[in-house]
């Protein structure tokens, strides 16, 4: 995968201790040429499939490639408007999909996807894969999870470490491939990044069992590919009763 100069990259997937498949995808994409690169920046993304065996796995690919397909065609533009019509085809295609292979119809999956264009960070994001910022030494979370506990949280039922235990924080309230409309949760504006910042991508195998302050810890300590490694060996110490895919990316430079 090449990967030019301003950051450093790794991600890691792994099928956990209980499944019998991995469901979760993970990616990245840069344009070929510098022009368009200068233009466009980088992409990457991480989805968790849901469905059964096939439908999760079918759900995520699907996911992936239309989300990369869309982004690198559309014509030069807005960034936001480019991923807002790349996660909306990507639910049509699964939508589609599902529609032609009936045992399928439950099929769906989280996706969050981050554009780095110069020093502003682009994100769009649908369900319960997360999105963090570790920045000197400190993690805050850009994403909030589509979820049942998360819109208790919302509302004020629950507090926020609440629902880091909670028994049905894992049910979605949304996702590509379900229902009619997608909406993906996009910023108004961008977020300022600079040299040192680190960004983490991550599916709930993964945040389910470690808290924000050990994700923060070892990112902040580890190369990007070590970090990967460490952070979903300690999920599997733990356990891991689900798939876990991560992505670290660290700002070197500009871009």
């Amino acid at each position: 995968m090449r990967t030019r100069p301003g950051i450093e990259l790794a991600g890691l997937s792994d099928v956990g201790c209980c499944r019998q498949n991995n469901e979760d995808r993970y990616s990245y994409w840069e344009p070929d040429t510098d022009a368009l690169f200068w233009r466009k920046g980088r992409l990457a993304l991480v989805a968790d499939g849901m469905g059964g065996y096939e439908g999760g796995q079918e759900a995520s690919r699907i996911a992936a490639e239309a989300i990369e397909d869309v982004y690198a065609s559309v014509p030069d533009g807005d960034i936001d408007a480019s991923l807002l019509a790349a996660f909306q085809e990507a639910h049509r295609r699964i939508r589609s999909y599902a529609s032609h292979h009936v045992e399928l119809n439950s099929m769906g999956t989280t996706c969050t996807a981050v554009v780095l264009a110069g020093r502003q960070l682009h994100y769009a994001h649908v369900g319960d894969s997360r999105l963090y910022l570790v920045r000197d030494g400190k993690i805050s979370r850009l994403t909030h999870d589509h979820s049942y506990v998360g819109r208790l949280i919302e509302q004020g039922v629950l507090r926020p470490e609440e629902g880091e235990s909670h028994p049905q924080r894992h049910i979605l309230t949304a996702a590509l491939g379900a229902g009619n409309e997608i909406v993906p949760d996009i910023p108004v504006e961008p977020v300022s990044i600079k040299k040192g910042d680190i960004l983490v991508l991550c599916t709930d195998g993964l945040w389910g069992l470690l808290s924000d302050k050990e994700i923060c810890a070892m990112v902040a300590e580890k190369k990007p590919a070590e970090a990967c490694h460490e952070l979903v060996q300690m999920a599997k110490d733990r356990g891991a009763p689900d798939n876990i895919t991560v992505q670290v990316i660290r700002i070197t430079g500009a871009r």
